[in-house]
């Protein structure tokens, strides 16, 4: 069994709550808006990141970061990006499993045309009425299961490079 954190929307807030819920993962796929590269360093402690850049990101660090990613994650191929808007390829067809995005801070998972649709929502400063989420993807039997996890509606956190 393979267990993928998935996070995006940080806005530079990283939250105990999120890390709590990524520990234990093999790999951690942040989908963007990260806001502060010591994010991605304090999510580096859990295990190995692979992140993509947010329309927020900007600054030297951020340029590093490419706009999308692909990975093989045994016979999983999955697509990341951002926002699911710039998306400019028939996932079905180019043979991915999932594609991982991000944006608009709403967690969803669904299944399209055989190919899973995952967004962990955000985990970052709350946005109107929206959950603080975060998402674990399994690879387990060959298959692939997405998980929203709510950190609460009481979630607290401190901004990354200040504590975090």
């Amino acid at each position: 069994m393979k267990s993928i954190g998935v996070i995006s929307d940080t806005h530079g807030l990283l939250r105990p709550q999120a890390l709590s819920a990524l520990q234990g993962s093999d790999l951690i796929i942040h989908a963007g808006d990260v806001g502060d590269p010591a994010i991605l360093a304090a999510l580096g402690k859990i295990a190995p990141v692979l992140a993509v850049r947010g329309n927020i990101d900007r600054g030297a660090w951020a340029g590093d970061l490419p706009a999308r990613q692909i990975v093989q994650l045994e016979e999983h191929s999955i697509y990341v990006l951002h926002d699911l808007y710039e998306l400019d390829l028939d996932a079905a067809s180019a043979g991915f499993h999932a594609i991982i995005f991000g944006h608009s801070h709403r967690p969803k998972i669904e299944t399209k045309d055989g190919v899973l649709y995952f967004n962990p929502g955000s985990a970052g400063p709350r946005r109107f009425d929206l959950p603080i989420t975060v998402g674990r993807l399994t690879i387990s039997d060959g298959g692939l299961q997405a998980e929203i996890i709510d950190l609460g509606s009481a979630a607290t956190g401190s901004r990354a490079g200040k504590g975090a």
